[in-house]
């Protein structure tokens, strides 16, 4: 069955981090960085943050989306790397074109997010505000009941966070069947 894996979560959850490892326990595997799309844009792109960009994003994810499903499709466990909150997860999930995957919210604190959009190093997102707001947006949704699985005790070593997503995935808490 093919197989793909949404780690999502706001702005300095580890999305990035955890990702990258996950994708390396598997093979065939492929990580496919949701922002990756977004560098795709080459004139008139709009901040991704802004109100006014909403068209822009759901077509850019919507094409991640669609790519991540062609690669499970073809046997390669996918690993996806993005900013998809529960509210845009059923769209999501349809393009991929799949019957289920998995779904993986990282929720840290607000601070940590905070501290790590402001520390890291060679990405092109820090704005605290939208930052802010994202998370937000994110605990509001997980507060009404996220489908998937939500990890809010997200251990400081990536191995952990790895191994605590693969437990998840095994017991069957981070499984979504697609609706069409």
């Amino acid at each position: 069955m093919p197989q793909l894996l949404v780690v999502t979560g706001p702005p300095g959850s580890g999305k990035s981090t955890v990702t990258a490892a996950l994708a390396d326990r598997w093979e065939p595997s492929v990580l496919v960085e949701g922002d990756a799309f977004f560098g795709f844009l080459r004139r008139g792109a709009i901040p991704p943050w802004l109100p006014e960009a909403h068209t822009q994003n759901e077509t850019t994810v919507l094409a991640a989306s669609a790519a991540a499903g062609r690669f499970a499709a073809g046997g390669i466990t996918v690993v996806y790397d993005g900013v998809i909150g529960p509210w845009f997860l059923p769209d999501f999930a349809r393009a991929t074109g799949l019957d289920v995957l998995d779904y993986v919210i990282l929720m840290p604190p607000l601070e940590t997010c905070l501290d790590r959009v402001t520390t890291r190093v060679g990405h092109g997102f820090t704005d605290l505000p939208a930052t802010r707001h994202m998370y937000l947006d994110f605990a509001r949704a997980v507060a009404d009941g996220s489908p998937g699985h939500v990890l809010t005790d997200v251990p400081d070593d990536v191995t952990a966070v790895a191994d605590t997503i693969c437990a998840a995935m095994e017991a069957g808490a981070s499984r979504v069947e697609v609706r069409r």
